[in-house]
């Protein structure tokens, strides 16, 4: 069953909210869960293509006609097959400091170029015109194993306030959540018509299926209990994270891991990412034998006949809104995200090191239903049913 939470921030549009909307997802598999990623409807006729939702960033970008060989293994986007389509003609380019498998990201090996442009986008029997977006005319080698045509970004600023011809609802969202940024994709369109801010994830392992993404509320069904919600920092901008006051790793800690730090949720990121003494402390608490693969810098292996026989349970501690500690677990069975390409008998682990980021992805977020209140300025979770 769909259900809105109601807040202070959506009262002003109760009259005329959208209600939520559900797409499944689908899950990207490669030794590990990847990256789960459904439907998008671009263009008018509508061309369907499928994208991750990833909270780690914020435009919608897909491949389009425009790209040609590069990007011949995805789903492409014909612009002049669409009516409503508008060409904005600004080109620029991302690289990600996170990629889409396990692999540590190198120089710009994660690399898209863009055109810019708007269309009518609609997810889950819902639409918006004039939608900003982004026509990927190159991408760099290592998307092309993707299996899904784009990226929709889910970071916490959808919506552009005192925009000119903007209506009053979209003004009165902004300034009731405190929010002030540039509308991208589907989301922030739909929060323009009065879709409550807030979205729901639920991330499973393959062997689980019936991944979820709920937009303008949540799927009750698919969580046990009730969610624990903590606020996000002041400050914080774009990015969803939280404060924690310590990690533990089989119930033991160390001077290191017991230290505040604040940790990104990045739903386009499949593994875990930590500093390199974080990492070196957390691996120490599981098994010595865990050590750097010089082949890969950044990553971490122990022979894949040790990986059944090793506790490695990390307590991730967070504070409610009530101001209740509160662990986030990611269990022994993530430790190992599958062997190495050029040594299968390697079992690559889940933690990568990264000096400047602390991050958690899906490792994490498969174990637990996540919501992502925007206007609230929190996170929720409760414990994913089934999995």
């Amino acid at each position: 069953m769909l259900q809105s939470r109601a807040a202070p921030y959506d009262m002003a549009m109760r009259r005329r909210a959208l209600p939520p909307t559900s797409e499944p997802l689908a899950d990207f598999f490669l030794g590990t869960d990847l990256q789960w990623f459904g439907n998008l409807s671009i263009g008018s006729p509508p061309q369907v293509l499928t994208v991750v939702f990833d909270t780690g960033s914020s435009t919608l970008e897909f491949a389009s006609t425009l790209c040609g060989q590069p990007c011949a293994n995805q789903v492409q986007f014909d612009p002049s097959k669409s009516s409503t389509f508008v060409d904005g003609g600004r080109t620029s380019s991302i690289t990600f400091a996170t990629g889409v498998g396990v692999d540590p990201v190198v120089g710009a090996n994660y690399r898209l170029t863009l055109r810019s442009a708007t269309d009518t986008v609609a997810f889950g029997g819902l639409s918006a015109t004039k939608v900003p977006l982004f026509l990927i005319t190159n991408q760099t080698a290592k998307f092309s194993i993707d299996p899904f045509s784009g990226i929709q970004g889910e970071s916490t600023p959808f919506v552009k306030c005192d925009i000119a011809g903007a209506t009053v609802d979209v003004t009165l969202t902004c300034g009731l959540a405190g929010i002030g940024a540039t509308a991208q994709g589907i989301f922030a369109s739909l929060i323009g018509q009065g879709l409550p801010l807030l979205f729901g994830m639920y991330l499973t392992p393959k062997a689980v299926g019936n991944a979820e993404l709920t937009l303008g509320g949540v799927d009750s069904a698919k969580f046990i209990g009730s969610p624990i919600f903590a606020p996000l920092p002041s400050g914080t901008g774009s990015t969803w994270l939280l404060a924690s006051p310590g990690i533990s790793v089989n119930g033991k800690t160390t001077s290191l891991l017991h230290t505040s730090r604040t940790i990104i949720f990045d739903s386009g990121t499949s593994n875990i990412l930590f500093s390199t003494n974080t990492a070196n402390a957390i691996y120490a608490l599981i098994s010595p034998d865990i050590k750097p693969n010089l082949n890969e810098p950044g990553t971490y292996g122990i022979a894949c006949d040790r990986i059944p026989s090793l506790p490695a349970k990390i307590d991730i501690t967070f504070t409610s809104q009530a101001g209740t500690p509160f662990n986030l677990t990611i269990p022994s069975s993530e430790l190992s995200v599958g062997p190495f390409a050029s040594n299968s008998s390697l079992c690559q682990t889940l933690i990568n090191a990264f000096d400047g980021l602390e991050l958690v992805g899906g490792s994490l977020l498969k174990h637990y239903y996540s919501i992502w209140d925007v206007g609230g300025r929190r996170l929720g979770f409760a414990p994913a049913a089934g999995v």
